[in-house]
């Protein structure tokens, strides 16, 4: 189905005969490009369409910068090295950081700037973006396994603020960046929600009698082999990964709503009988069951143990 009023032109950006004819079809006022990351691919539709595009809008992303995860961040901090024209595997995988992917994101954004100029771009450097069709599968898997009832696995501290911003607001934000302010912008939540929101609201929106374990304990939590980001979706200890601020998009007309909100938005989604994209990366979030429950079990002999020894 297409919107009325939208022309649709198909091609592979890849292919250079598709992108003039793509450029035939303009002018426009603006660019939105979610589903760049290679720097060479995306440096020559930056090429084509800079005739004809007055505005450049690129989903970019919180690993370009060379400090996430694991320091605060704001839209000046470093920005990690790679060249426009880099392949599609420049860079090297850190723990915690870089990646290959920031660093290739890193490579669009000046691939981006170079062409069109700093006054004709808005990067829009998002964290974890939740909503309908989230392939990846992080909330997904939160609100299925809340569902299920018992005891779960509650990392890290109830209180600790998170990020993640709702899909809508960053789809409002890039339309506005379209024609509204240029720059690079943070496109996080302002951290007013907590992972207690998260995991409440999966409780409510699923209508479960859940019980959530808190284990607080964030370094014991690690020393039984549990996966940060992916086996605890949105679970991360690094200090950076939920403190990048995000002001300056505030300033420039970036609204976003509660946790709860795409909470439930999701549940909707994945009960309203609309195709769910099978994604690769969809397989890796999510703890086993009874991986979880010999943590859980442990930590409740760990906390009688110390309040029989007070």
């Amino acid at each position: 189905m297409e919107a009325s009023g939208v022309a649709t032109v198909r091609g592979d950006r890849t292919k250079p005969e598709d992108l003039a004819r793509l450029a035939e079809t303009g002018p426009w006022d603006a660019v939105v490009d979610t589903s760049g990351y290679v720097p060479r691919e995306v440096l020559a539709v930056a090429r084509a369409l800079e005739p004809v595009a007055h505005r450049y809008v690129f989903a970019s992303t919180v690993s370009v910068y060379e400090g996430w995860p694991t320091e605060p961040l704001t839209e000046d901090s470093a920005v990690l090295e790679c060249p426009p024209d880099a392949g599609p595997d420049y860079g090297f995988d850190g723990v915690p950081g870089p990646s290959v992917y920031g660093v290739t994101k890193a490579g669009c954004e000046r691939a981006i700037v170079d062409t069109f100029g700093v006054d004709r771009v808005a990067l829009l450097r998002s964290g974890v973006i939740p909503g309908r069709r989230e392939y990846v599968g992080r909330l997904p898997w939160w609100l299925r396994r809340v569902q299920q009832g018992g005891r779960v696995l509650a990392p890290g501290r109830p209180e600790r603020s998170i990020q993640p911003v709702d899909v809508r607001d960053v789809a409002a934000f890039a339309l506005h960046t379209a024609t509204g302010p240029a720059g690079s912008f943070n496109v996080t939540a302002g951290g007013c929600d907590t992972m207690r929101d998260l995991l409440t609201a999966c409780r409510e929106a699923t209508g479960s009698d859940a019980e959530f374990a808190w284990i607080t304990d964030e370094e014991w939590l690690v020393a039984q082999g549990v996966a940060q980001w992916t086996e605890l979706p949105l679970w991360r200890t690094y200090k950076g990964a939920w403190a990048v601020d995000s002001s300056r998009a505030r300033a420039a007309g970036l609204n976003t709503r509660p946790i709860q909100e795409a909470v439930l938005d999701t549940w909707s989604w994945l009960h309203s009988g609309e195709h769910v994209i099978a994604h690769e990366r969809a397989g890796e979030q999510g703890i086993a069951p009874e991986k979880e429950r010999a943590i859980v079990e442990a930590w409740d002999a760990r906390e009688r143990d110390h309040c029989g020894s007070r």
